[in-house]
């Protein structure tokens, strides 16, 4: 090969050789770094945008969780709200077998009374507070409850159930006597059972929610490891790559020290033989 100081071949390929084994180890840092095999569209066109779609499945069903758990939060207040309300109507019944007692006299059935009214305002607090993020499910003016629960759209539907002391046909009872405590008690014994079908339905509404909620958490972790099936970095390859690509750049840059000298063995040719004119 003819030697020549204006064009170093081996200078060429010895850069040549090393800019692309800094660009290996440039490509195995960002991997180290990143947790990520996969960093952009450069990286792997296909794969990166079936794992972007995927990614944003992941976050439709973060966002279908989130509704999920309001859709819980709201029937669960629902539900205890209900029960509170169940135990105090158990507490009127008793007053009411109490003063259908015959033969009390007008201070008995006054105090009777005046517990019996107690209760049943409690009964209005809490159906008046039984709300939960502006939706309440058991007042009169209660409507249905539509959760989303995938991210098609779907939703599960959340029956009302009105269990105010109105709608219970309970609001004018009294026990001012025995007749009329005997009346009170139908109704207080019949609004015990709407109350219990009341729950029963709040009951299985939040139950579906609740196995939507598992199924969609389970489906978020299937996807979220085949994002990371699809992207994620071997990191002991990785570990591996970067320790050989270290060394080939140390090697590269000696190569590359070795080549850039060559031209000055020109100037030896010349020194080794005295100048003649």
């Amino acid at each position: 090969m003819a030697m020549s100081i204006n064009t170093n071949v081996g200078a060429m390929l010895a850069l040549q050789n090393l800019n692309k084994t800094n660009r290996g180890l440039e490509q195995t840092q960002l991997r180290v770094t990143t947790g990520l095999r996969i960093n952009g569209p450069k990286d792997d066109a296909a794969t990166f945008a079936i794992a972007q779609n995927m990614r944003g499945d992941i976050a439709g069903m973060t966002a279908v969780k989130t509704n999920l758990s309001l859709g819980q939060s709201v029937v669960n207040v629902a539900i205890d709200a209900g029960k509170a309300i169940e135990d105090l109507l158990i507490e009127m019944k008793a007053k009411s077998v109490q003063a259908s007692q015959a033969g009390l006299d007008t201070d008995s059935y006054t105090a009777l009374n005046q517990e019996f009214t107690s209760l049943r305002a409690q009964i209005e607090a809490i159906v008046a507070s039984a709300e939960f993020n502006g939706k309440n499910l058991i007042n009169s003016a209660a409507t249905n409850f539509d959760v989303l629960s995938t991210v098609d759209g779907s939703t599960i539907t959340i029956t009302k159930q009105a269990i105010d002391a109105t709608t219970l046909t309970i609001h004018t009872a009294a026990l001012t006597d025995a007749t009329v405590a005997g009346t009170a008690l139908t109704a207080i014994s019949q609004a015990i059972i709407s109350v219990s079908n009341a729950l029963a339905s709040l009951g299985s509404s939040a139950k579906r929610v609740d196995i939507q909620t598992e199924f969609t958490g389970k489906l978020q972790d299937i996807l979220k490891q085949g994002v990371g099936n699809l992207v994620d970095a071997d990191l002991a390859e990785e570990s591996a790559n970067l320790q050989a690509f270290q060394i080939k750049q140390q090697l590269g840059v000696q190569a590359l020290a070795i080549a850039n000298s060559g031209p000055q063995s020109i100037l030896d040719l010349f020194s080794a033989q005295p100048l003649r004119l």
